[in-house]
Protein backbone atom coordinates (compact mmCIF):
# COMPACT_ATOMS: atom_id res chain seq x y z
CA UNK A 1 0.00 0.00 0.00
CA UNK A 2 1.25 3.51 -0.73
CA UNK A 3 0.19 6.90 0.52
CA UNK A 4 -2.50 8.52 -1.58
CA UNK A 5 -1.52 12.09 -0.68
CA UNK A 6 1.02 13.49 -3.12
CA UNK A 7 4.03 15.39 -1.80
CA UNK A 8 3.67 18.03 -4.53
CA UNK A 9 0.04 18.64 -3.52
CA UNK A 10 0.78 19.71 0.07
CA UNK A 11 2.20 22.99 1.29
CA UNK A 12 3.83 24.07 4.53
CA UNK A 13 1.11 25.54 6.73
CA UNK A 14 -1.65 23.50 5.11
CA UNK A 15 -4.28 22.50 7.65
CA UNK A 16 -5.67 18.99 7.88
CA UNK A 17 -9.32 19.24 8.98
CA UNK A 18 -10.22 18.01 12.46
CA UNK A 19 -11.76 14.60 13.01
CA UNK A 20 -13.75 13.54 16.09
CA UNK A 21 -13.08 10.13 17.64
CA UNK A 22 -15.80 9.06 20.11
CA UNK A 23 -14.60 7.25 23.23
CA UNK A 24 -16.91 5.20 25.42
CA UNK A 25 -16.12 2.86 28.29
CA UNK A 26 -16.56 -0.14 26.00
CA UNK A 27 -13.80 1.32 23.77
CA UNK A 28 -11.46 1.25 26.76
CA UNK A 29 -12.37 -2.32 27.67
CA UNK A 30 -11.72 -3.44 24.10
CA UNK A 31 -8.40 -1.57 24.08
CA UNK A 32 -7.44 -3.18 27.40
CA UNK A 33 -8.03 -6.59 25.86
CA UNK A 34 -5.97 -5.76 22.79
CA UNK A 35 -3.09 -4.13 24.69
CA UNK A 36 -3.08 -6.24 27.84
CA UNK A 37 -3.32 -3.08 29.98
CA UNK A 38 -6.09 -3.91 32.45
CA UNK A 39 -5.26 -1.19 34.97
CA UNK A 40 -8.59 -0.51 36.74
CA UNK A 41 -8.25 3.28 36.31
CA UNK A 42 -9.28 2.62 32.71
CA UNK A 43 -12.53 0.77 33.44
CA UNK A 44 -13.47 0.89 37.16
CA UNK A 45 -14.93 4.23 38.25
CA UNK A 46 -14.82 3.39 41.97
CA UNK A 47 -11.14 2.47 41.80
CA UNK A 48 -10.24 5.49 39.64
CA UNK A 49 -11.82 7.84 42.19
CA UNK A 50 -10.12 6.16 45.15
CA UNK A 51 -6.73 6.95 43.60
CA UNK A 52 -7.68 10.60 43.09
CA UNK A 53 -8.85 10.65 39.49
CA UNK A 54 -12.07 12.46 38.53
CA UNK A 55 -13.42 9.32 36.80
CA UNK A 56 -12.21 6.56 34.50
CA UNK A 57 -9.55 7.81 32.09
CA UNK A 58 -8.53 6.58 28.66
CA UNK A 59 -5.20 4.83 28.25
CA UNK A 60 -2.54 7.30 27.12
CA UNK A 61 -1.57 4.94 24.33
CA UNK A 62 -5.22 4.76 23.22
CA UNK A 63 -5.22 8.54 22.88
CA UNK A 64 -1.92 8.44 21.02
CA UNK A 65 -3.33 5.76 18.71
CA UNK A 66 -6.28 7.98 17.75
CA UNK A 67 -3.88 10.73 16.66
CA UNK A 68 -1.87 8.15 14.72
CA UNK A 69 -5.07 6.94 13.09
CA UNK A 70 -5.80 10.52 12.06
CA UNK A 71 -2.46 10.71 10.24
CA UNK A 72 -2.77 7.33 8.51
CA UNK A 73 -6.34 8.05 7.43
CA UNK A 74 -5.17 11.35 5.92
CA UNK A 75 -2.14 9.81 4.20
CA UNK A 76 -4.10 6.79 2.98
CA UNK A 77 -1.52 4.26 4.16
CA UNK A 78 -0.99 2.89 7.67
CA UNK A 79 2.66 2.27 6.77
CA UNK A 80 3.31 5.90 5.80
CA UNK A 81 4.33 7.04 9.29
CA UNK A 82 8.12 7.04 9.45
CA UNK A 83 8.44 8.60 12.92
CA UNK A 84 5.87 9.51 15.54
CA UNK A 85 6.04 10.97 19.03
CA UNK A 86 3.87 12.75 21.55
CA UNK A 87 3.87 13.96 25.13
CA UNK A 88 0.80 13.33 27.24
CA UNK A 89 -0.44 16.63 28.64
CA UNK A 90 -3.90 15.91 30.07
CA UNK A 91 -6.22 13.02 30.82
CA UNK A 92 -9.15 11.95 28.66
CA UNK A 93 -11.95 11.48 31.19
CA UNK A 94 -14.59 9.01 30.00
CA UNK A 95 -17.97 9.19 31.78
CA UNK A 96 -20.17 6.11 32.10
CA UNK A 97 -22.99 7.12 29.76
CA UNK A 98 -24.01 6.52 26.16
CA UNK A 99 -22.09 9.57 24.89
CA UNK A 100 -18.75 9.03 26.61
CA UNK A 101 -16.40 11.71 25.36
CA UNK A 102 -14.66 12.77 22.15
CA UNK A 103 -11.03 13.15 21.19
CA UNK A 104 -10.72 15.75 18.43
CA UNK A 105 -7.55 15.59 16.36
CA UNK A 106 -6.37 18.11 13.77
CA UNK A 107 -3.09 18.74 12.06
CA UNK A 108 -0.98 21.07 10.01
CA UNK A 109 1.86 20.40 7.58
CA UNK A 110 4.68 21.91 9.58
CA UNK A 111 7.58 21.18 7.25
CA UNK A 112 8.39 19.57 3.91
CA UNK A 113 11.48 17.37 4.03
CA UNK A 114 13.56 15.59 1.39
CA UNK A 115 12.50 12.25 -0.08
CA UNK A 116 8.80 13.22 -0.20
CA UNK A 117 8.42 13.32 3.58
CA UNK A 118 6.48 15.85 5.61
CA UNK A 119 6.26 16.70 9.30
CA UNK A 120 2.69 16.90 10.58
CA UNK A 121 2.10 18.82 13.82
CA UNK A 122 -0.92 17.38 15.61
CA UNK A 123 -3.39 18.84 18.07
CA UNK A 124 -5.51 16.48 20.15
CA UNK A 125 -8.21 17.80 22.48
CA UNK A 126 -10.86 16.37 24.72
CA UNK A 127 -13.34 18.95 25.89
CA UNK A 128 -11.39 22.09 26.75
CA UNK A 129 -8.14 20.22 27.39
CA UNK A 130 -5.24 19.63 25.08
CA UNK A 131 -4.47 15.96 25.72
CA UNK A 132 -1.30 15.59 23.64
CA UNK A 133 1.51 18.10 23.30
CA UNK A 134 4.58 18.13 21.07
CA UNK A 135 2.76 15.64 18.87
CA UNK A 136 4.56 15.19 15.55
CA UNK A 137 4.54 12.63 12.79
CA UNK A 138 6.95 12.28 9.88
CA UNK A 139 4.99 10.90 6.95
CA UNK A 140 6.21 9.41 3.69
CA UNK A 141 4.02 10.68 0.83
CA UNK A 142 3.65 9.58 -2.75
Amino acid sequence: MAATVKYDDVQTGQEIPAVDYPVRRVSLVMYAGASGDFNPIHWNERFAKTVGLPDVIAHGMYTMAQAGRFVTDWAGDPGAIVDYGVRFSSMVVVPDDEQGTVITVSGVVEQKLEDKRVVIALTARSGDSRVLSKARAVVQLA
